[in-house]
């Protein structure tokens, strides 16, 4: 083995111990300065998060909207219910013993023409059947008397032309008086004046049973037209067991007394109805109108003929154009309590839903003045600071109050001037919501 190859197996020797203790001491000072520079920078992470929560929590969050421009109608509100200008009732037959079989269903739209009431006519037909029997029999009477009659006539024409003969026979006698014997024209003259007393008694017997055949006829005539009339009337009553719909529009029945007006309900099959009696009410639908309550105070600015805004409860999402038709000249009392005294609009809708429906709540906007391009905002928007009108801006996350005018007020929304369009205005006051 040579020296070089002896030097490369011998073992490296360890370095010496201060080179390896200066090297431990630097990997120590890195790591304690990582360590402060981590601590640091979480310490600074969480002085931005604490201020900048801080600063959130500073900022109002308020609810919000933006001012609008566009026309502003300027209107006065009164509330009140559909009522129909035309209506008409449904009116039981003057026909007795009746009991409702079948109902139209109660509100449903019906046309011109439809059955809604149906009675039960089981009464009538018998009863028919038994006029139509009578009414036969009286005219197989009336027929026999005629027959019978006209018989007897034709014997009476007989009878007197056999008498006439035997006038004339022993006018002929009589004449022979001059050529025959003293008796025997004695006798002539006594037949011609037998035979003239028979022709008397024969007409006199034509025309008795002349008029007592007539007034047979006439008696039996009275009794078949009797018959036909009752007839004619069960066949009217039979017709009246169905009652059709007078116009087109919903049906609605009314109350039935009959138990007492506490336990009063609409009338439903198997109810016994009298005669005459209103049942149901049927009112047009096109002819719907708003009847508003309005106040005196505003009653000096609305005018008949001015535009009218519609809406209903039970359909909030529809507004219905209208024209106030009418208005009262003179207030009347309310129902509620304490008592209050109102005109009376009528705001006649232009365009009937079919869903409306007589007696629906809701309210009817009556449009007095326009105000074209105006700035309009919520009418919680607006506030009174020192006596005058302002409102809350939003800037930069902040509000600044800003002093506006207005030109006009309704119940939802307010014109003013001060502000541009699409201005970011506050719906509450930002102290009230800290």
């Amino acid at each position: 083995m040579s020296a070089e190859a002896a030097a490369r197996l011998q073992p490296v020797a360890a370095p010496e111990p201060p080179v390896a203790e200066a090297r431990t001491k630097r990997m120590r000072v890195i790591r304690s300065a990582a360590a402060v520079l981590v601590v640091l920078a979480m310490a600074a992470g969480a002085v931005y998060a604490v201020n900048r929560l801080r600063s959130l929590e500073q900022q109002p969050n308020l609810p919000a909207a933006p001012a609008k421009k566009g026309e502003f109608f300027v209107i006065v509100r009164a509330r009140g219910e559909l009522k129909a200008r035309r209506s008409m009732q449904v009116v039981a037959p003057v026909v007795p013993d009746l009991r409702i079989i079948w109902l139209a269903p109660q509100g449903e739209k019906v046309k011109a023409g439809d059955p809604v009431i149906r009675f039960d006519p089981s009464a009538a037909k018998n009863q028919l059947q038994e006029k139509e029997a009578a009414l036969k029999q009286a005219q197989a009477a009336l027929d026999q008397a005629t027959a019978e009659a006209g018989i007897a006539a034709e014997q009476d024409k007989l009878d007197l032309a056999n008498a006439t003969y035997q006038m004339e026979r022993a006018k002929l006698d009589v004449a022979k008086a001059e050529i025959v014997s003293r008796l025997q024209a004695e006798e002539s003259k006594i037949d011609l004046g037998l035979a003239d007393k028979k022709l008397s008694v024969q007409k006199a017997t034509v025309n008795l049973n002349a008029v007592s055949n007539r007034a047979k006829i006439a008696s039996l005539t009275r009794a078949r037209d009797k018959a036909k009339d009752d007839v004619a009337i069960m066949q009217s009553r039979l017709a009246q067991m169905e009652l059709k719909a007078p116009l087109t529009g919903t049906i609605h029945f009314l109350p039935n007394y009959s138990q007492g007006w506490m336990n009063a309900k609409p009338f439903k099959v198997g109810d016994q109805v009298w005669p005459g009696g209103v049942l149901a009410e049927m009112p047009d639908l096109e002819t719907l109108e708003m009847e508003g309550k309005i106040d005196e105070i505003d009653r000096g600015v609305v005018q008949q003929n001015q535009a009218v805004r519609v809406r209903v409860d039970s359909l909030p999402e529809i507004t219905f154009a209208g024209t106030l038709a009418q208005l009262s000249p003179m207030t009347v009392m309310g129902w509620e309590w304490p008592p209050t005294r109102t005109f009376r609009g009528f705001a006649r809708i232009d365009k009937p839903d079919p869903k409306l429906r007589p007696g629906m709540n809701g309210q009817m906007d009556v449009v007095v003045r326009r105000i074209p391009s105006a700035i309009s905002v919520p009418a919680k928007a607006l506030f009174t600071h020192g006596g005058k009108p302002i409102v809350y801006v939003a800037e930069k996350g902040s509000y600044r109050a800003t002093p506006v005018e207005v030109l006009a007020r309704n119940p939802d929304e307010v014109a003013i001037s001060g502000i541009a369009e699409g201005t970011k205005i506050a719906l509450v006051e930002p102290e009230v919501k800290r």
